[in-house]
């Protein structure tokens, strides 16, 4: 039972490590993953065939640790304001998790089993839904469109995440800054 135990450890840890190096390097090699998750390029074999489908590995792990993330962010209050910050604060939190499911939607075509996005795509669809009705009570900006303002969510995260990385932020300040920055990007004030 223990070895079966270690085996989940090991294939998390492969997950955890190559979508912390792919999120910065997107043509990481696998050599490069299994040297940050220190195993071998053989060990990391055991679990993943190739590239591929170890980023296939790392796209189920995003879309549900995100989807579940955001969800709980949404659900935790009835205020839009309060929503759309719980919900970069759950971005934030999923940091590279987030950056990485971003930019593979943008650079590539989305994956070809519905099921797997399904959750991510419906917490997404609430995400323009706040946004339409925030816009609709004149509470942020109109001049921005919903897609520019998206934009503007994933890059507010990144540039957290950045931060973060930097070490030149201090840690206890980084949502906060996060929150004051977004939301006068887009026009919300108070």
């Amino acid at each position: 039972m223990s070895y079966v135990c270690d085996m989940e450890d090991t294939r998390q840890r492969i997950i955890d490590c190559a979508i912390a190096t792919f999120a910065t390097h997107s043509s990481a090699t696998l050599d490069t993953v299994a040297d940050a998750a220190s195993i071998t390029r053989r060990t990391l074999n055991r679990y993943f065939s190739d590239k591929k489908d170890l980023l296939e590995a790392c796209t189920r792990e995003m879309l549900t640790t995100c989807e579940a993330a955001m969800t709980q962010a949404y659900q935790s209050s009835d205020h839009p304001v309060t929503q759309l910050e719980r919900m970069l604060y759950a971005g934030i939190d999923c940091n590279y998790k987030f950056l990485f499911l971003t930019k593979l939607q943008v650079q590539t075509p989305p994956p070809s089993s519905p099921p797997l996005t399904q959750g991510y795509d419906t917490i997404k669809d609430k995400w323009f839904t706040l946004i339409t009705q925030l816009q609709g009570q004149g509470l942020i900006s109109q001049q921005l469109s919903i897609a520019w303002i998206f934009h503007l969510f994933g890059g507010m995260i990144h540039t957290t995440v950045h931060a973060l990385d930097s070490g030149t932020v201090a840690r206890q300040d980084l949502k906060t800054y996060a929150w004051y920055s977004f939301s006068r990007s887009i026009g919300l004030q108070g």
